[in-house]
C-alpha cells in the first residue's frame, strides 16, 4: 500500500467513526468498487448498499438518485488522481514521474485483467450519455492528460500534447486488451516497453 493509500484508508476509518460522514464515505467507496466490477448500468443502489453494509433506506438520505452517486464516484476518481499526481510530483524529474505512473498501471495488472481500468470502464459508459455526466467523466480524463502533458513539456518536447495522448491512449488500450484476453502479463510486458519509450524521449 502506498503512503497516499494509507492516508486515505486512515481518513476513511476516521470518517466511519464519525457517523453520517462515515456512511457517505462507505457508499462512495462501494460505488467505485461495484461500478468497476460489474458496470454502472447493471449496478443497483441495493448492490451498493450491500457492499457498503449500509441499509438501503440510508442510501437515499445521502444520494437521492443513482446519478448523484455516479457523480460522487467520479469525484472520488478525481481525488485519487490528485493524490497520485501529488505523490509523483515529489519525484526528482519528469521522466521518473512518468515511469512511476506506468509502474503503477502495471501494478494494477491483475485488477485490469479481471475488470479493466477502474476509471476507463466507467468513462466508457458515461460518454454514451448526453445529460452532463459525460462531461463530468471527461474532466477526469482531461486532468490526467494535462498532467502527463506537463511532464513531457518539462522534458522540452514541443509535441508534449501529442505524446500525452499517445501515453494515456496506450494505457487505455492495454487495459482493454488485458481485460479482454484476461492476460495480466500483457500489461507487464507492454509496461516495460512504455518505460523504455519514455527513457528514449528523455534521452537516456
Amino acid at each position: 500500500m502506498t503512503d497516499s493509500e494509507s492516508a486515505a484508508t486512515a481518513q476513511a476509518a476516521r470518517s466511519s467513526r464519525s457517523g453520517r460522514g462515515g456512511k457517505r464515505e462507505r457508499l462512495v467507496r462501494a460505488a467505485v468498487q461495484v461500478f468497476h466490477e460489474q458496470g454502472m448500468e447493471k449496478t443497483t443502489l441495493g448492490d451498493i448498499a450491500r457492499t457498503a453494509e449500509v441499509p438501503l433506506g440510508n442510501v437515499y438520505y445521502y444520494f437521492k438518485t443513482k446519478d448523484l452517486l455516479v457523480e460522487a464516484a467520479v469525484d472520488a476518481h478525481c481525488a485519487h488522481l490528485d493524490a497520485l499526481t501529488a505523490r509523483l510530483d515529489a519525484l526528482p524529474d519528469p521522466a521518473a514521474r512518468l515511469r512511476e505512473l506506468v509502474a503503477g498501471w502495471v501494478d494494477q495488472r491483475a485488477t485490469a485483467a479481471r475488470f479493466g481500468c477502474p476509471f476507463g470502464t466507467l468513462a466508457t459508459e458515461l460518454v454514451k450519455r448526453d445529460d452532463g455526466l459525460d462531461q463530468v467523466a471527461a474532466k477526469v480524463m482531461r486532468a490526467q492528460l494535462d498532467w502527463v502533458e506537463s511532464q513531457f513539456t518539462q522534458l522540452g518536447r514541443a509535441d508534449a500534447a501529442a505524446l500525452a495522448v499517445e501515453l494515456v491512449a496506450a494505457h487505455q488500450g492495454l487495459s482493454v486488451l488485458t481485460h479482454t484476453l484476461r492476460d495480466p502479463g500483457l500489461m507487464a510486458a507492454q509496461g516495460e516497453r512504455l518505460q523504455a519509450w519514455i527513457d528514449g524521449i528523455a534521452g537516456r
